[in-house]
């Protein structure tokens, strides 16, 4: 054993609190049912095990799980209702195991483990199982603990239980209550929780890179999504039609922009919609489209036609926030026929949100150059800054940009256009902040 915790050489010696490893697995086990005075659960389902580290040393164990089925203190707080509660339940994470190991905790050791958990627990959550979580919250046996160290770590205590235990299909009253304490894992997580439209997955939440919420999306009324998608013509026939092709379009674009890049995930998403949130896209009937459905839909609408409405419409919703529009192009692999080129397909992609809105084929006998006007000539840029690769450093792209459509530009200068490179040396951009080297 190395030395206690509360002697001198540890005090300046980092606390890490980290994933535990497959192989570490039966250690944190054995630890966890040795000093912890419930033992070690059997964790069914979604779950994540921490340990936290001080030089080394394993200080604290943790373990996180799926949420309690029902709880009249926390739902009462939130105040979502019974059907929401279901769909929404798994973006809320137990803490049902927290134990300080010996030979004993230092000042603040708890609060601190607790704090740096939570503030990584949403992200390796989503890398884990595919979805953020939002709120956290335990339960404090009151007779042994008063909660103090989650009071320090910003949680809040909402009340106590009756006395009740799920066993099987039914409840127990088992005679201990519990204090029930909660704590939000980002901004408005209480308000995500209760919205109509499930909150965005980040696609690299380690990356800042976020998702547009479906729930600000304005849908209704005159400018709103629904009133764009009234004229989307139906490509199916009228007979055994049962959902609107705008309800269709709209559940798909609402899902893309929040994070969906599949018809599965597209399906899934709409599942955890409830009723009210499905009326709000137009729907007819109480249950979502299914995946067949969507996939019929969206590949016999007519995509150059949607195109053309919707990315000017995401470009109007975005433009509160700013507008950062990256031009970049991808060949597609796997997606021609034998003997055929593959196509080549050039894109204007919100930075922030990395969010899609506008999409063009470029032909086999040119490049991407005359493409890049084309694509953003239906566009609102005014006040945009546009970016793009070395390839698109050409004066006439700079003079329609800046001209024709009142954006600004951020494009690469390589070594094979010399006369640009010393043009820009001789500016001496350096001397200026922010663009010095030593800022």
């Amino acid at each position: 054993m190395s030395a206690p915790v509360g002697r001198a050489p540890q005090e300046a010696a980092p606390l890490v609190v980290r994933l535990v490893r497959a192989e570490e697995r039966a250690r944190w086990q054995l630890l966890l049912q040795q000093h912890h005075y419930l033992g070690c659960p059997r964790m069914v389902g979604q779950a994540l095990w921490y340990v936290a580290t001080v030089a080394g040393e394993w200080v604290a164990l943790l373990a996180w799980a799926a949420a309690a089925l029902k709880c009249r203190p926390r739902d009462a707080w939130i105040g979502w209702t019974p059907p929401l509660q279901w769909r929404r339940l798994p973006l809320v994470v137990n803490n049902v195991r927290f134990c300080l190991l010996p030979p004993g905790p230092r000042p603040n050791l708890a609060s601190r483990v607790l704090a740096r958990t939570c503030r990584r627990l949403s992200g390796d959550w989503e890398r884990a199982y595919g979805h953020p979580v939002l709120l956290a919250e335990t339960f404090v046996d009151a007779t042994r603990f008063r909660g103090t160290c989650y009071r320090a770590a910003g949680w809040q205590c909402l009340g106590v239980t009756r006395g009740f235990a799920k066993r099987n299909t039914g409840y127990v009253a088992h005679g201990q209550p519990k204090t029930v304490w909660v704590r939000p894992l980002r901004p408005g997580a209480v308000a995500a929780l209760t919205a109509p439209f499930p909150p965005p997955c980040p696609l690299q939440p380690e990356e800042g890179f976020g998702m547009l919420d479906a729930n600000r999306l304005p849908l209704a009324g005159a400018g709103g999504l629904m009133d764009l998608l009234q004229a989307v013509p139906d490509p199916r026939h009228r007979r055994g039609v049962r959902h609107p092709v705008r309800t269709v379009v709209a559940l798909a674009i609402c899902a893309a922009v929040a994070g969906a890049r599949s018809f599965t995930a597209i399906a899934e998403w709409a599942r955890g919609l409830s009723p009210a949130a499905l009326r709000r896209l137009g729907a007819t009937r109480r249950t979502p489209p299914s995946e067949p459905t969507i996939r019929r839909v969206l590949q016999r609408v007519d995509a150059d036609q949607l195109d053309a409405q919707l990315g000017p419409w995401l470009l109007r919703v975005a433009a509160p926030r700013g507008v950062g529009l990256s031009v970049d192009g991808k060949t597609l692999r796997g997606g021609h026929a034998r003997g055929q080129p593959a196509p080549h397909l050039l894109s204007a992609i919100l930075h922030q949100d990395a969010v899609v809105v506008a999409q063009a084929a470029v032909p086999a006998d040119t490049n991407e150059i005359p493409g890049l006007p084309r694509l953003l000539a239906p566009l609102p840029l005014a006040g945009a800054v546009v970016t793009a690769d070395a390839l698109h450093t050409q004066s006439e792209t700079a003079r329609f940009l800046v001209e024709e459509k009142g954006a600004d530009y951020v494009l690469t200068v390589k070594d094979n256009q010399p006369t640009l490179r010393d043009d820009i040396a001789a500016l001496r951009l350096d001397a200026f902040p922010p663009a010095g080297h030593d800022h």
